[in-house]
């Protein structure tokens, strides 16, 4: 009961010192977002860029902080030299919980440049939060339903196009793009109904990929490629932020992008399609390796448990009894 009440107040803490960091930075950033918009191109928008990235760093800077005086969550990060905090990357990630964005923001702030996502530009009108958005670069992007692309076939392609102008800002300044090739968490049902070759993940899917790919052309220095690990399970947001979480493993691997990659169009180009998706599905393989090992080994490391084991049915994951 104890322990339960101790979780309760940690959880409340940590949300209530983000909802004020989000809510402040958040107002700053919509104030210094009309001076963006007013400034003109060149030396003076790229240092509201700059100081705009600086605040956006700051909020999840806060939300680490928030989390940090919990002593026993223990983080297992393996990360390469190499990682610039002003290059220009291609960011994947495996995806099991609204944790991995809390985990990635976790090992790469500050170190890698300030990540940017691909949004729908329906979203630029959101409250505040659409001009706060607009005035980090994040890429907003006008995608086209089936029923749309059947009424007008003309627009096939249309998205590739309208990416590559929203991405075009970013090609010069440092940015990590950031994307979850799987499109969705993974659940064990998910996996199954698409039938997946692989145990803990969902089949990759390319287009967003392949849009960040042909958008930036060669101004991508390379990709980071990170995998996620839950050893015990996978945690929700409130678990993270209670401090219920025990550990976090976290691999980071620098691929480099082939040319044959950079700069195609993957929708109209059938050869260039199928070197992106050869080109997935093997990182994708070697991530499932990882991910089969990694588990293994800590299902290994617990002497004198019972050794029958049984499979979490939201991750997957091997777990004991």
């Amino acid at each position: 009961m104890l322990t339960r009440v101790r979780y309760v107040l940690q959880g409340a803490i940590v949300i209530l010192v983000v909802t004020i960091s989000t809510i402040t930075l958040t107002t700053i950033i919509f104030l210094l977002s009309l001076f963006k918009l007013i400034a003109p191109a060149g030396r003076a928008r790229n240092a509201m860029t700059h100081w705009l990235s600086s605040l956006g760093e700051l909020w999840v800077s806060v939300n680490k902080c928030a989390v940090w005086f919990y002593r026993d969550m223990e983080w297992d990060v393996q990360m390469p030299e190499g990682i610039s905090h002003k290059g220009r990357y291609l960011v994947f990630c495996n995806h099991q919980s609204g944790v991995d964005i809390l985990a990635l923001q976790h090992v790469l702030n500050r170190r890698a440049p300030f990540g940017r996502y691909l949004l729908k530009h329906q979203l630029i009108w959101v409250p505040v939060l659409g001009v706060a958005w607009w005035a980090l670069d994040m890429a907003f992007l006008r995608r086209y339903s089936r029923q749309e692309l059947i009424r007008n076939p003309s627009l096939r392609g249309k998205d590739l196009e309208n990416a590559a102008r929203a991405c075009e800002k970013l090609k010069h300044i440092p940015v990590s793009m950031m994307t979850f090739p799987e499109g969705t968490r993974f659940t064990r049902a998910k996996r199954d109904a698409q039938n997946s070759p692989y145990r803990h993940l969902l089949r990759p899917r390319y287009g967003g990929i392949g849009q960040v790919l042909y958008s930036f052309d060669q101004a991508l220095d390379c990709l980071i490629d990170v995998t996620i690990i839950y050893p015990e399970g996978t945690p929700t947001v409130w678990q993270y932020m209670s401090g219920q979480v025990r550990k976090i493993s976290v691999r980071i691997v620098l691929r480099p992008i082939e040319d044959r990659l950079r700069g195609c169009d993957f929708r109209g180009d059938g050869v260039a399609k199928g070197h992106l998706k050869s080109w997935l599905n093997g990182i994708w393989e070697e991530k499932e390796r990882l991910l089969a090992d990694a588990l293994n080994s800590h299902q290994d490391a617990k002497p004198g448990q019972d050794t029958r084991a049984n499979e979490n049915p939201v991750t997957g994951f091997t777990t004991h009894e």
